[in-house]
C-alpha cells in the first residue's frame, strides 16, 4: 500500500477503500470531508469505481463462457491470470482442456501451461490450446464433484458447481412446447414482476422474460410470459417456452440440456418472488 499526499494528510487504497492518516502518521476513522475534492482522493475513488466495474465485467465474461461452454484460448487465460480480478473469478473453476485433462483450475502460465488439481487430487500441468469451463448440467457426477470441492476448500466466484440445474425428466413428452411447473405465480402488480426480472439479470421484451442461450453454436431463447398491460394491474407468471433464432417455438425434444436448465432456472427464480397468502393477509 502506497501513501499519496493530499493536503496535510496522506491517503491510500486498502482493500477497495480509501484510507487516510494525518501528518503524525495516525490512521483516521474516515477521510476528512475537506479532502473530498482533493485530486488524490478523487483519483483513488475513481480507481475504486473502475476496479469494481472491472471485477463485475470479469465475472460476467467468465459466466458467459461457462453458460455457453465456449472454447477459450489457453494463452488468453494465461495472459489475464496475473490480474487479481480475473484470477479470483477463474481460480477453482472446473476446467476441461483440449488435451483431455479435467480438474480445478489453479494456475495458467504461458510457458508451463494450465495448472490444475485433477479428479484424483493430484496437482498437474497440462499443455493446452483451448479450455472450457463447462456448464454444470454437462458435468458427469456433479454431486461427487461438489463433495470433492468441499474437501479441497474450493470457493467459486460464479458458483459453477453450485448453480441450480434442471435435467429433462426421463418421461418428458418430446412434442410438448411449454412447461408450466412455475406458471401461476401471482404478483400484485406487473411492475413488481418486471422489476424482479431485470434485477435477476434477465431481459424483458414484448411482455416476456427472456434468457438467451448459445448452445452448440445455436441461439435459443427461453421465455416466460409476464404481461403487457397496465403495470399497476396484477399478473401471473406464464408457462415457459423456448424459441430459435427466428422466433419459432421449439419442441421439448429440440431443446438442449443447457437451454433447458437455464430456462427452468429463470422460471423458478421468477416464481419464487410471487405474492404469498401471508403477504396478502398482511396487506
Amino acid at each position: 500500500m502506497s501513501w499519496v499526499q493530499a493536503g496535510d494528510y496522506e491517503v491510500a487504497l486498502e482493500e477497495g477503500t480509501v484510507v487516510c492518516r494525518n501528518a503524525a502518521g495516525r490512521r483516521l476513522k474516515s477521510v476528512p470531508p475537506k479532502l473530498s475534492d482533493d485530486p488524490a482522493v478523487v483519483g483513488l475513488r475513481q480507481l475504486v469505481e473502475w476496479l469494481e466495474r472491472h471485477e463485475r465485467e470479469c465475472v460476467a465474461d467468465v459466466e458467459r463462457w461457462m453458460v455457453r461452454s465456449l472454447a477459450v484460448p489457453a494463452p488468453l487465460v494465461a495472459r489475464v491470470w496475473p490480474d487479481p480480478a480475473w484470477q479470483r473469478v477463474l481460480r477453482d473453476l472446473v476446467v476441461e482442456t483440449d488435451g483431455g485433462g479435467t480438474g480445478f483450475l489453479r494456475d495458467a502460465d504461458p510457458e508451463r501451461g494450465i495448472g490444475m488439481v485433477d479428479l484424483d487430487g493430484d496437482t498437474v500441468r497440462v499443455a493446452a490450446h483451448e479450455v472450457r469451463f463447462p456448464h454444470p448440467v454437462l458435468l458427469d457426477d456433479l454431486d461427487d464433484l461438489r463433495e470433492f470441492a468441499a474437501e479441497l476448500g474450493v470457493e467459486q466466484q460464479i458458483g459453477q458447481l453450485y448453480r441450480e440445474v434442471w435435467h429433462k425428466p426421463d418421461d418428458l413428452d418430446a412434442e410438448r412446447t411449454s412447461v408450466d411447473d412455475y406458471a401461476g405465480g401471482r404478483f400484485d402488480q406487473l411492475r413488481f414482476l418486471f422489476g424482479r426480472t431485470t434485477s435477476l439479470g434477465y431481459q424483458v421484451r414484448g411482455g416476456q422474460a427472456v434468457c438467451p442461450v448459445l448452445e452448440d453454436a445455436r441461439a435459443v431463447e427461453a421465455r416466460v410470459w409476464l404481461g403487457d398491460f397496465d403495470p399497476y394491474e396484477s399478473t401471473e407468471t406464464g408457462p415457459l417456452s423456448w424459441t430459435d433464432a427466428s422466433g419459432s417455438t421449439l419442441r421439448a425434444g429440440e431443446v438442449g440440456p443447457v437451454a433447458w436448465s437455464e430456462g427452468m432456472r429463470m422460471a423458478a427464480a421468477l416464481y419464487a418472488g410471487r405474492s404469498t397468502e401471508k403477504q396478502e393477509e398482511a396487506a
